[in-house]
């Protein structure tokens, strides 16, 4: 429309748009506009005529510009005029069609009913046809659900077509006879292949389970043992599902993607379908008769992947049990890191089993409580739980009895490098590498067994559906010829020696598994959770404990008894500064064996005391020994059994001086060295000594050295091992009411030791002061060892002297050489400095050597005295045996010196007046350093200066040799009073 047409519409609107409404009369407007009265519109008329010719030529314009459109308007017209008489002529026939079908119909014709019956049969054909259609469309659709996972989907196929081809109307069509067949059957292979997928899923079968453990890492820290189960950083993903899990309303099978993605879900449709099939009592049931070999099956499988992680093990193992030499592993760490390799890939599995097993727990109960099932079934139904927490038992039990050699097999109780070498009154082990039998060697085509497997497989069929299927038929038995079984109690092959050491290695990945297990077990299972660990508390103290006592007792006596025990070592340098006893080294060994192994069991005392209780075997023997090489071959007449210097060191006022010569610092000894030459000169006058009482043999010598150094070298060893365990705990105490404490599994952590820290005993304060026991009495022991070295030159010297010095000293000639007995004294006191410079710590040496010339030459001052007769001849043999000693003495002490004994005989070379005039020089004070020279001395020495004289032949050189004597003793008297 143009702008001057709007423009002509505004202007009538605005001026001429009352003629618009309806009340507009046309002729009075235009009466009004003929009108000039002030009352008409006569003024209006040229206006009105304008708009007028406005108006028509925006008519005419429009009609110029839209003259089609009213040219087809008006045939369009016409053609619903048209059709409108079309309708109305229709409606008139079909008016009088009815009125003739009315009147039709109230005609009786008997034929009609006829057809309504021949119409319904065909209605009925025609949905069994469709019926009939449908169900040949099942197989597939079926086969497709079942591929595709979606079982909760097949499962309401088959029912469906089941209740479809069951209907009474369907039993008598032939037709339909192979698909009922093919239907019934599919429903036991859906049992099946429900029943076997969920056991795939339970038992890690599946390779979509492979994320839901991890093996062991050997190289993890302590504190970051591998994860067992499948965990997120939320925590266990088991919790997570068990949170989102609702067994009150049937599950929909809305999985998108793959349903074996998130195994617990895959569980829970696989449960919701067993039981929409209502097999869930069958699946529950089969689940329980297969555990056990199913448990089975995943130790093997652990046992064959470690196996194949440590190949090297496995052969040298594998060489030891077929007697070829090379084959002893002795590496302890090799051996822990496979059986914590083992352990924990094992355990990772059944806490993963576990978790499945949870899961069907809760969804079974959810299904229970969803159903309302009330009676003795539903505790059928979820009993599953604990009877896998028996196996597990048994598998642990099982496991635990194989790796500690409890069958009586000593070769294998050893620790590492132990070999036991058994008893005559333990049982002989069977050769474990001949089999007994072997099922392979058995006919399987005869047909006598055909005839029994055939019988035996109806049988299972018959009874439990889906029970038995040519896929669960084993593989044949031959595959498995070359598997040895070891002997173990499980059935699995052993991968290293058992031995109670393992122990140590066993029990930790138990304990924390039996924690971990706490986070899995149902509170509806019956299975109480403190008492978790009770078999494994059952086994410590029933098995391990007493067998732990007879290995150790064993393996000690072995170090105990064998024939180089009380040989020095070869390689002592290694363990030692000085050399040691062989079997020392051996038990000390033994006992860090034991320790390490005890700091990973729980810190029990009983433990503890069977180590203290050895330790305390171990000072009984070494006593014995000590006392078999200190012992006479024959009693003396008081009854004495020991040599002169054991029995002087075993008790009495000379051990009492001699400990405090031992406990007393170098150089502040003098009183009490004085005090022990003084007693020891005393018991030999009293009860003079014998060749018996002497240790003569080099070896005995050599023998009692090495024994103080062992038993000082093993009580600094084992005084290390002491610990005050916070953890200790003694099941020996009973608890209020008689009932012995046993709980040790509650009483430790179940982290595995970590090698590198310090080994060492764990004690509580009772046992401790035992422990404290021990070490004093190797220490004990061996100082009184040292204290028998010690008196042991002294005895030499004692009789080696006394035999010595004869009363009479009168030669004829003058000799030469010194007197045999000294020269085998010398050599048997270099003998004794050579073994005690190379076996006994430096810093006790002086102890032993320090004061020997003092005691030598106070002994032979005294054994001076006795001489009776003496010439100068005499006297020269006497000092030329003096220096001697001296001159031996001085090769072990550098300063050593006979002073008195030297001075003895040359004032008897000096003469009497000589004897006199030193008596008047020095008086009190005769003897050289403040030796020992009494006025019995000096009164013996000018008798025996006179001695020949007066026993002159001749009279009067008898009586002036008398008053000589008499004269000169006077005049002494008062020089030394």
């Amino acid at each position: 429309m143009a702008d001057y047409e709007l423009d002509i519409l505004q202007y009538i609107q605005q001026n001429w748009d009352f003629m618009t409404k309806d009340k507009c009369v046309p002729i009075q407007t235009a009466l009004k506009l003929l009108d000039s009265s002030s009352l008409g519109l006569a003024n209006q008329y040229r206006p009105f005529q304008q708009a007028h010719s406005e108006l028509q030529r925006g008519l005419k314009a429009i009609v110029n510009e839209h003259h089609q459109g009213f040219n087809s308007s008006i045939g369009t017209f016409h053609k619903i005029q048209n059709s409108i008489q079309e309708s109305q002529h229709r409606v008139r026939v079909l008016k009088d069609d009815l009125t003739k079908a009315k009147s039709h119909l109230s005609t009786t014709k008997p034929e009609l009913k006829e057809f309504a019956t021949a119409s319904q049969n065909y209605d009925e054909m025609i949905q069994v046809l469709s019926v009939i259609e449908q169900l040949q469309l099942v197989p597939d659709k079926l086969e497709a659900r079942i591929s595709e996972k979606r079982f909760l989907t097949a499962v309401e196929i088959l029912q469906d077509a089941l209740r479809m081809i069951r209907k009474s109307e369907m039993e008598n069509i032939g037709a339909l006879s192979d698909l009922r067949i093919y239907l019934s059957n599919q429903e036991h292979s859906l049992t099946d292949i429900l029943i076997e997928e969920l056991h795939n899923h339970l038992y890690l079968k599946s390779p979509y389970c492979e994320n839901r453990w991890k093996d062991y890492a050997q190289n993890q820290p302590k504190g970051e043992l591998s994860e067992r189960a499948q965990t997120d950083i939320r925590g266990r993903k088991l919790y997570h599902f068990l949170d989102k899990l609702d067994a009150s309303q049937p599950m929909t099978d809305e999985v998108h993607g793959n349903p074996e993605a998130d195994t617990f879900q895959y569980i829970q449709l696989v449960v919701e379908s067993l039981n929409r099939m209502s097999r869930l009592d069958i699946a529950i049931d089969t689940i329980e008769q297969r555990l056990p070999v199913e448990l089975f099956k995943v130790v093997e499988r652990s046992n064959n992947e470690v196996a194949q992680r440590h190949p090297s093990i496995l052969r040298a193992y594998a060489a030891r049990n077929s007697g070829r030499s090379g084959g002893r592993v002795d590496s302890e760490d090799l051996r822990a890191g496979l059986l914590n390799d083992l352990l924990f890939t094992l355990y990772a599995r059944f806490e993963a089993i576990a978790e499945s097993h949870r899961v069907v727990h809760e969804i079974v109960t959810g299904i229970v409580r969803r159903e309302g099932i009330r009676d003795s079934s539903s505790a059928t139904l979820t009993r599953g739980f604990k009877e896998l927490w028996k196996l597990y038992q048994s598998e642990m039990r099982s496991l635990l009895h194989d790796y500690l050699a409890t069958d009586g097999d000593l070769a294998y109780r050893g620790g590492p490098g132990q070999v036991s070498s058994g008893s005559v009154f333990s049982r002989v082990p069977r050769d474990r590498n001949k089999r007994m039998f072997k099922l392979t060697d058995m006919d399987t085509k005869s047909t006598e067994l055909a005839t029994e497997r055939e019988d035996l497989e109806f049988i299972l069929k018959t009874s439990v559906p889906g029970l038995v299927s040519d896929s669960k038929r084993p593989d044949d038995l031959s595959t498995n010829n070359s598997i040895s079984l070891d002997g173990s109690a499980t059935g699995h092959k052993l991968l290293v020696e058992p031995s109670v050491f393992n122990m140590g290695i066993l029990l930790p990945p138990s304990l924390d598994f039996l924690n971990r297990l706490k986070e899995v077990v149902p509170s509806s299972s019956d299975i109480v959770m403190s008492t978790l660990t009770s078999f494994l508390d059952d086994f410590l103290v029933n098995v391990f404990l007493p067998q732990l006592d007879e290995t150790l007792v064993e393996l000690c006596a072995q170090a105990f008894i064998d024939i180089d025990a009380f040989q020095q070592e070869a390689q002592w340098a290694q363990y030692s500064k000085r050399p040691i006893f062989k079997g020392t080294i051996k038990f000390f060994n033994l006992i860090t064996a034991f320790c390490k192994m005890l700091d990973n069991l729980p810190h029990d005392q009983a433990f503890s005391q069977l180590l203290i209780s050895q330790m305390i075997t171990y000072y009984e023997k070494c006593n014995g020994w000590y006392k078999a090489l200190v012992t006479r071959s024959q009693a003396r007449p008081g009854g004495r059994r020991l040599k002169a210097s054991a029995a002087f060191a075993d008790s009495g006022e000379i051990e009492q001086t001699v400990s405090s010569l031992f406990q007393a610092e170098l150089g502040r000894t003098g009183e009490s060295l004085e005090k022990e030459i003084t007693l020891l000169i005393e018991e030999v006058e009293k009860n003079p000594l014998d060749e018996a009482d002497l240790v003569r043999d080099r070896k005995t010598i050599t023998s009692l050295c090495l024994l103080y150094t062992s038993m000082k070298w093993l009580a600094t060893k084992v005084a290390q091992l002491r610990h005050i365990s916070d953890r200790a705990t003694d099941s020996n105490s009973r608890e209020p009411g008689g009932r012995h404490n046993r709980r040790w599994t509650l009483l430790t952590s179940a982290e595995p030791r970590t090698e590198g820290l310090p080994v060492y005993l764990p004690l509580n304060k009772e046992t401790a002061t035992e422990f404290d026991k021990v070490i004093h009495s190797y220490q004990t022991l061996s100082t009184l060892v040292l204290k028998t070295l010690h008196l042991e030159f002294r005895t030499q010297i004692l009789f080696s002297l006394t035999a010595t010095l004869k009363p009479a000293y009168a030669l004829d000639v003058l000799l030469n050489e010194p007197d045999p007995a000294v020269l085998s004294l010398n050599t048997t006191l270099i003998v004794l400095d050579a073994e005690i410079n190379t076996y006994i710590p430096t810093s006790q040496t002086p102890f032993l050597t320090s004061g020997l010339a003092p005691f030598m030459d106070a002994y032979l001052l005294t054994l001076s005295r006795k001489i009776k007769d003496m010439n100068a001849n005499g006297c020269a043999l006497m000092q030329l045996n003096i220096l001697v000693l001296q001159q031996n003495l001085k090769n072990i002490e550098p300063d050593a010196e006979l002073p008195s004994s030297t001075l003895f005989f040359d004032m008897f070379t000096a003469g009497p007046d000589a004897i006199v005039a030193r008596a008047k020089e020095h008086g009190k004070d005769f003897g050289v350093k403040g030796g020992a020279f009494g006025y019995e001395t000096v009164k013996g020495l000018l008798e025996l200066c006179y001695a020949e004289r007066l026993g002159s032949e001749r009279r009067e050189v008898g009586v002036q040799a008398r008053r000589g004597l008499d004269a000169q003793l006077l005049e002494i008297s008062e020089f030394m009073y």
